[in-house]
């Protein structure tokens, strides 16, 4: 199962996100519930980066994406930071509307 953990502020903002697992739905390369989260989750960071500016802290490995938005970011570029991974978390969370057996998200704060 892909696990992903969205960590937020007290004030709500994404701090950072952490997936980790495999979907197991289909043999490697055939997997769409891997691939769908991977898209969404590099597209997201990767619209993060040139859309804002903003490189965040990533860490990645085999099944394994972790991001941190650094701190202290202007007003301006951190809503459209949050507005992007919001965006990447509604997607997210489509893909486990109909795959819930393979992506599990949990939010904390």
């Amino acid at each position: 199962m892909i696990n992903i953990t969205i960590n937020r502020t007290d004030s709500g903002s994404i701090h950072s996100f952490k997936i980790s697992g495999h979907a197991f739905f289909a043999d490697r390369g055939k997997d769409i519930v891997c691939a769908g989260a991977s898209a969404v989750s590099v597209g997201a960071i990767n619209a993060v980066h040139a859309l804002t500016g903003v490189t965040p802290e990533i860490e990645q490995g085999d099944g394994f994406l972790r991001c941190v938005v650094p701190e202290n970011l202007s007003e301006n570029i951190n809503e459209k930071v949050q507005l992007l991974l919001e965006g990447m978390i509604i997607s997210l969370q489509t893909i486990e509307e109909e795959y819930g057996k393979h992506i599990k998200i949990t939010f904390k704060k």
